[in-house]
């Protein structure tokens, strides 16, 4: 799928949103800047999440309700070299069927993640478009 600007990668989120079923687990993966946190917003959104989301890049890990009693969890493991104390976390949140665990920058903690989770791939294209694969 052809993404061409910010606002579609947030419509594509927010309708992305209407076809998980809980739990669900994402692995999203892309360079910098490519999107992720963009379609975290809109799936936030989709979701019915009211506060706003970051990137969770400096904390690790950011949680935000649902209206289920679950959380939308968003990690990101790009600055980490191995999962550390945040396995127990990640192992706890994953293990609870209440939630969505997304996950950026995934490498350090592939070993975790359970063989049926969705792989999402964001790629740049020449023209500043996105190509996102599922």
């Amino acid at each position: 799928m052809k993404v061409k600007s910010e606002q579609e990668m947030l419509l594509f989120g927010e309708s992305f949103a209407k076809t998980i079923k809980i739990p669900t687990i994402i692995e999203l993966v892309g360079d910098v800047g490519a999107g992720k946190t963009t379609f975290v917003r809109g799936l936030a959104k989709g979701l019915g999440v009211k506060e706003p989301v970051t990137s969770p890049s400096f904390t690790i890990s950011k949680s935000y309700a649902l209206k289920n009693g679950g959380f939308l969890v968003h990690y990101d493991f790009y600055r980490l070299q191995s999962p550390g104390l945040m396995a127990e976390d990640l192992q706890e949140n994953l293990s609870n069927l209440k939630n969505i665990v997304i996950i950026e920058w995934g490498e350090s903690i592939k070993d975790l993640l359970p063989e049926n989770h969705q792989r999402i791939e964001i790629k740049y294209n020449e023209d500043d478009s996105r190509e996102v694969i599922i």
